[in-house]
């Protein structure tokens, strides 16, 4: 199995995903032991000279005037996780929790913590073993770091709350002690702070559904060329000289797509053949399509430098100084979710137009009603645009910015806070939402090809289409559609259609 070996400073998007869903192993470089146990002895060296020191031995938050002694620092660290860990709701799902472990171990393994090395490989072994902790999806203010959620974390390790282990629900300690292992013995100063002060719980969720962005960008590619094919669509508007002036590189990567998908196609068609000009959510599909690649692009490099960033309060400098500093704040994060809230819901807009156009007789170029003989004894796929349209309705309410609101916390300490983490969490859903749309469009796409006289189709769409037509029959009458497009969104998930596209066309941009 795989091993990713982690610094601080070099975790890609793909290796997270290799962590987070093909469970690859972790390992800490010599370089970053070496800068973890360096940071640790320049924190003992402070707290032997009493240096006041935030979140060491002062308080939390609006509580940082308050001294607390040496003898309670230990206590101190405890209290704050127990007080802290108030998350509400749902708990993350398995790939997510990965995700907040691995970058957490990350941003520590980068030296600015103060935490112990002994403490470090104990979180890594947790996820290596995959011992779980149970998060909480809710609760976090995005500034101040994923305080609530990653307090549930950082408890396992010293034996408090439960954990997901081999598809169980189990107290910590009954796990451990199948290693022959017990909880750490407390925490030492700075290492509860060190654990929960930073924007891990946002940066892994949102970084899943980035990943996923990815693909689906390249899936609505596929789905908005078969609806071509199926609407004799006009090949015209996708020469690469109309994009080239304009100049956006997501343009000219989805026009090139939709040529090598539909090359050969004897179902797409040229200006003046039937008509022309196409209709918007056809002839400017590699404009919209293209502005969603653009905007991933900027996504995923604000993602990366995040995984790869220091977000505690304060840092440690060793041999220089502990400087209180705010990147815990979680904004950064929380705008380039909210844009890719947008970006991916403008997937799903113009999907589900698509698929109005290939159900309604009015627009569909000779179709039936529908995609459905004997219309009106069956209703045929009218009720896919409905749920379609239900679910972009949804996605524009997730849409709304997380990121423009603020509610002060801490007595007004904390006087501006990012949302960050409901920013990550809508897009998560607006993601499986779109999953879901693309899906019903290519239902559509595979019905109302075969209800068109045979022809020849375009290199990567045939194969879109043979991959459908394993799985989903064609319609006849009405059937229960249900499992059928259950089937598509299972199809969808698991990236099949794309993967076997890619292998005919290559790799799609």
């Amino acid at each position: 199995m795989k091993t990713i070996i982690i610094d601080g400073n070099n975790l890609t998007l793909e290796d997270f995903i290799e962590v987070v869903r093909f469970k690859a192993k972790v390992s800490l470089s010599d370089v970053a032991k070496e800068k973890v146990v360096k940071c640790r002895a320049y924190m003992e060296q402070l707290i032997s000279e009493d240096k006041v020191i935030y979140g060491v031995n002062t308080g939390f938050g609006k509580l940082s005037q308050v001294k607390i002694s040496l003898s309670d620092t230990s206590k101190l660290q405890e209290n704050l996780l127990k007080s802290h860990a108030c998350g509400v709701g749902e708990y993350l799902d398995e790939e997510s929790t990965r995700g907040v472990m691995l970058l957490r171990i990350n941003a520590l393994a980068k030296g600015y913590s103060g935490i112990r090395l002994s403490t470090l490989e104990r979180l890594i072994f947790y996820l290596n073993e995959g011992i779980l902790p149970l998060i909480p999806e809710k609760g976090s203010l995005g500034a101040s770091g994923d305080l609530a959620p990653l307090a549930h974390m950082a408890l396992t390790l010293i034996g408090i709350g439960k954990v997901r282990y081999k598809g169980e629900i189990l107290d910590i300690n009954d796990v451990l002690s199948k290693y022959g292992i017990k909880p750490l013995d407390g925490l030492l100063e700075k290492e509860g702070l060190a654990l929960i002060n930073g924007t891990q719980v946002m940066t892994s969720i949102g970084a899943i559904a980035t990943y996923d962005a990815f693909n689906l960008v390249k899936l609505a590619d596929i789905a908005g060329s078969m609806t071509m094919e199926a609407l004799y669509g006009i090949i015209d508007a996708m020469d690469g000289r109309v994009s080239q002036v304009r100049g956006h590189a997501g343009q000219i990567q989805a026009a090139e797509n939709i040529r090598l998908l539909t090359e050969n196609s004897e179902f797409i068609t040229h200006q003046g053949d039937k008509r022309t000009q196409d209709a918007y959510v056809l002839r400017c599909l590699p404009v919209v399509h293209g502005a969603v690649k653009d905007a991933l692009k900027h996504i995923k490099e604000k993602v990366e430098i995040e995984m790869n960033a220091a977000t505690d309060n304060p840092l440690i400098f060793p041999d220089y100084n502990v400087i209180s500093g705010g990147n815990f704040h979680g904004e950064p994060m929380a705008i380039v979710f909210d844009y890719l809230k947008i970006a991916l819901s403008e997937l799903a807009n113009i999907s589900e137009r698509r698929i109005e156009r290939l159900v309604n007789p009015q627009l569909n170029e000779g179709l039936p009603a529908f995609l459905i003989k004997n219309g009106g004894l069956n209703s045929g796929f009218m009720i896919l645009q409905y749920v379609a349209a239900s679910l972009v309705s949804e996605n524009k309410m997730l849409s709304h910015p997380a990121s423009v609101d603020s509610i002060p916390s801490s007595a007004n300490q904390e006087d501006h806070v990012s949302m960050g983490t409901i920013s990550a969490r809508y897009a998560r859903e607006i993601s499986k939402n779109v999953q879901t749309v693309l899906a019903l469009e290519l239902l559509c796409c595979a019905q109302a090809i075969d209800l068109r006289e045979k022809k020849r189709l375009g290199k990567g769409t045939k194969v879109a289409y043979e991959i459908i037509r394993k799985h989903i029959p064609f319609i006849e009458e009405d059937y229960l559609l249900k499992p059928l497009i259950d089937k598509m969104i299972e199809l969808v998930q698991s990236n099949i259609i794309l993967q076997e596209v890619e292998n005919v066309v290559g790799k799609l941009r």
